[in-house]
């Protein structure tokens, strides 16, 4: 994949789109965050054996969150999109730690199988961009 900005904005856009339908009136909002390294997308992992996998690749390394957010606007179908990324840092781990990791469960349901604890957590760190951007949604949501 070469277009990791158009993916997310797709994937994004495919969730508002499959959701605007069914709103009569108001606003979608959604989006989709991936990690992205090496020229490939780290989604979630399927299991606790692909978060290792995917644990072990990223420990030790700067790689990129991308998210897309599309705003839909009904009844008029008026659409707003953006994409945001941000630089992240995930620390080597251990044997002993990345299974106390793998322990906690947080690799479930997140994209990159962590999950930010915020400004100081102990195994991620923000390099450049935005932290609300890792944890959920991109800075304009949260002032």
């Amino acid at each position: 994949m070469r277009d990791i900005r158009a993916f997310v904005q797709q994937v994004a856009w495919m969730k508002a789109a499959a959701v605007a339908p069914r709103v009569a009136e108001g606003i979608v909002l959604t989006a989709d965050t991936v990690a992205w390294i090496d020229g490939a997308v780290i989604g979630k992992p399927a299991d606790k054996a692909d978060a290792r996998r995917i644990l072990t690749q990223l420990g030790g390394r700067e790689h990129e969150l991308w998210t897309g957010v599309c705003l839909w606007r009904r009844p008029d179908d008026v659409q707003l999109a953006w994409q945001e990324v941000t630089r992240v840092w995930f620390q080597r781990l251990e044997e002993k730690e990345l299974s106390a990791y793998l322990a906690t469960r947080q690799w479930a349901n997140n994209s990159g199988a962590y999950a930010i604890e915020g400004p100081n957590d102990p195994y991620v760190r923000v390099v450049q961009g935005s932290l609300s951007n890792v944890i959920g949604l991109p800075n304009g949501f949260f002032g």
